[in-house]
């Protein structure tokens, strides 16, 4: 059937036949730029979610022309299989069942209003064929950023004290922190409260419901596992270590968060609102535990 012909058949112009035929191939080309960006954006970060792509992608998407609601481009990954399939978590790393002191929550009622005000802390597991690891973590509450984090083969005090000494050391003088944890043993054994105490940081731990009073550390457990590969079970110990590294680095410079209006942790700890990741301006809301 000639084009005249399918013109009449559908009862439309030429015109119009010939300019959705250029609709659609538009379309066709613009999805395919989308795809290459959408993975090559999941060679470096594999299981970042759909939401947090499309705001980083969001200002390439229009420097190419491509016009592409939120909807459009979900649909686009839908069809490629490119959405991300939560797991679930399995595994507890906190022993509260110990005679060391504890200490009551401080932070449920902080307001935030800068970064070194509340640090959020927690241990999980990292399965590899020759054993666990278990990394410890330390992360400014208002900027998200990880301020410290040490990947160790022991769930004993050593791991969490050396993750505290990377953030005592980026901690600008006379600032007044809040460090807050479960009632692990790590957290609560004598050298570990000697280390907060002689640093003048203040201590603050969870009361009854562990995962709902810490739960920005807990969310951060499961973005590294989920979108980073340290959920998965990997070869070696040294394998484990250097994935935490690349893990962090990319979680504090290339992740844009919701609650930081789609800006990257480290951006927004260093007060850098002109630079960072993905789009938008919207500042932190003071205490928000958005992701």
């Amino acid at each position: 059937m000639n084009v005249g012909a399918l013109c009449r058949a559908a009862q439309m112009s030429r015109q119009n036949y010939y300019h959705l035929r250029q609709v659609r191939q538009k379309a066709t080309v613009d999805e395919l730029l989308v795809l290459e960006l959408v993975r090559s954006e999941r060679r470096r970060q594999p299981c970042l979610g759909g939401r947090k792509l499309w705001h980083l992608l969001e200002q390439e998407f229009v420097a190419a022309g491509v016009r592409l609601g939120r909807d459009r481009f979900f649909g686009v990954l839908r069809r490629q299989e490119l959405l991300i399939i939560r797991r679930k978590r399995v595994c507890r790393t906190t022993d509260s069942r110990h005679g060391f002191r504890v200490y009551g929550n401080l932070a449920k009622d902080l307001v935030l209003t800068g970064p070194h005000e509340l640090w959020v802390n927690d241990i999980t597991y990292v399965r590899t064929q020759e054993g666990f690891m278990y990394l410890a973590l330390a992360m400014d509450a208002w900027s998200r950023k990880i301020v410290g984090y040490d990947c160790s083969d022991s769930l004993e005090a050593v791991g969490v004290r050396r993750a505290l000494k990377m953030a005592l050391a980026q901690r600008p003088a006379g600032a007044r922190t809040v460090h807050h944890s479960d009632r692990g043993t790590q957290y609560c054994c004598k050298e570990y409260v000697e280390m907060l105490e002689d640093a003048a940081v203040a201590i603050s731990m969870t009361e009854e419901n562990h995962c709902y009073e810490n739960g920005k550390a807990e969310r951060l457990n499961g973005i590294l596992k989920q979108e980073y590969g340290l959920g998965n079970t990997l070869a070696t110990a040294d394998d484990a270590r250097a994935l935490a590294r690349q893990a962090v680095m990319l979680y504090n410079t290339h992740r844009p968060h919701t609650a930081l209006g789609y800006r990257c942790p480290s951006a927004v700890h260093a007060g850098a609102w002109s630079d960072g990741c993905g789009a938008g301006g919207v500042m932190p809301v003071a205490g928000s535990l958005g992701s």
